[in-house]
């Protein structure tokens, strides 16, 4: 019994560095995800996880569907198909080019 009194700290210190190293931040980037596509509207350019580009064209709320306009035609997506990470890269102005 006086083994498990030992080693009881250190596999509270285990669970601790796991919240803190995985499952926070995975937490905090679906809470990231959710208010992007909250904040979704119409004209804004996005880029799918699949990696199609195009603009948003209209929004299905029934479904949770976007209308995204490309080059191919209108298509429509759920708006968990919409890559955060990829739509603001697509969005982020031009770095300053170095001389």
């Amino acid at each position: 019994m006086e083994g498990f009194g030992g080693q009881l700290p250190f596999i509270l210190l285990i669970f601790v560095v796991m919240y803190f190293f995985m499952i926070r931040p995975q937490m905090q980037k679906a809470k990231k995800e959710k208010k992007f596509a909250e904040e979704l509207k119409k004209g804004d350019r996005v880029v799918t996880k699949s990696g199609l580009h195009g603009k948003i064209f209209d929004f299905s709320e029934k479904n949770n569907a976007i209308v995204i306009e490309t080059g191919a035609g209108k298509l429509t997506f759920d708006k968990s198909a919409i890559s955060l990470e990829m739509s603001q890269k697509l969005n982020a102005p031009p770095a300053e080019k170095k001389k």
